[in-house]
């Protein structure tokens, strides 16, 4: 199944480096010949439960009209540019309810294309609702590097450990896969085990049914974090796209991020599809 749909969700400040990963996600879009839906949300400064504002950031969910048409001018601009399938609406939402508007449309796109600020509180949740409510992969455009990243995803590595969230987004990925010029299976150990092998071994057989050609490639850790070490492996191998799995852990009723996830999500290294 090839990804065609695709949802830009267009929400925060109109800065430089938004706008930048805006024309490079419409410019990737186009080199998918997929539709792409640019959804913003304008909202009013209603009152929050104290309990929602301290977990979004209330000041930061805040979007007033200008902003929200500044981000689909510039959603416009891109798309002419481009020549790219696209759609854009503007509609309005209360501040609580503005993320479960993007997550009600996100179910019913192939993914979704969200613009990452480094280390930011909503980026972060906005990334969580829809990795766990929407059912459907996430494409992270990191704004910091947006306007030196590629278009096109033709070197990618796949974060590989063997468990359900990975093998989903391998799955999400294949289309991708299948359109790139080199492809890795990577596995961040110290001491890779027969079974770790056996593991990524079997995941290249996997790929080569699709016609997918994948090397093997094992990181050691060495005491740092296995995000840090995906990060270094990415800059050094000039990687276009980054494939993982989304973990979470819910002790207590409370979420938190796995360690590499919430590295990767707080300062993506490149373009990062995830899924869960």
């Amino acid at each position: 199944m090839a990804i065609r749909d695709l949802l830009l969700p267009l929400i925060g400040d109109a800065t430089r480096t938004t706008m930048d990963a805006i024309e490079k996600s419409v410019a990737m879009a186009a080199r998918l010949d997929a539709r792409i839906t640019a959804l913003a949300l304008e909202t009013e400064q209603d009152a929050l439960p104290p309990t929602v504002a301290d977990v979004l950031g209330e000041t930061q969910l805040v979007q007033t009209a200008p902003t929200a048409r500044t981000l689909l001018t510039a959603f416009q601009a891109a798309a002419t540019k481009c020549g790219v399938r696209n759609e854009q609406r503007l509609e309005r939402s209360t501040i609580a309810g503005m993320i479960g508007a993007v997550a009600e449309e996100a179910r019913l796109k192939d993914l979704s294309v969200v613009p990452i600020r480094s280390n930011d509180s909503f980026s972060e949740k906005l990334v969580e609702r829809l990795l766990f409510e929407t059912g459907r992969p996430i494409l992270m455009c990191p704004e910091t590097t947006a306007d030196t990243l590629s278009a096109t995803f033709d070197d990618i590595a796949i974060a590989w450990d063997h468990t359900a969230p990975a093998a989903r987004a391998v799955g999400d990925a294949i289309p991708l896969l299948k359109r790139a010029t080199r492809v890795r299976i990577v596995t961040a150990t110290d001491r890779a085990s027969d079974a770790q092998r056996g593991s990524s071994a079997a995941l290249r057989r996997h790929l080569a049914e699709h016609g997918i050609e994948a090397q093997l490639d094992v990181l050691e850790i060495k005491g740092s974090s296995v995000g840090r070490v995906f990060a270094t492996y990415v800059d050094q191998n000039v990687i276009d796209l980054l494939v993982m799995g989304g973990y979470r852990h819910s002790p207590v009723n409370e979420w938190f991020w796995g360690g590499m996830t919430n590295t990767i999500i707080n300062d993506p290294p490149c373009w990062v599809m995830l899924a869960h």
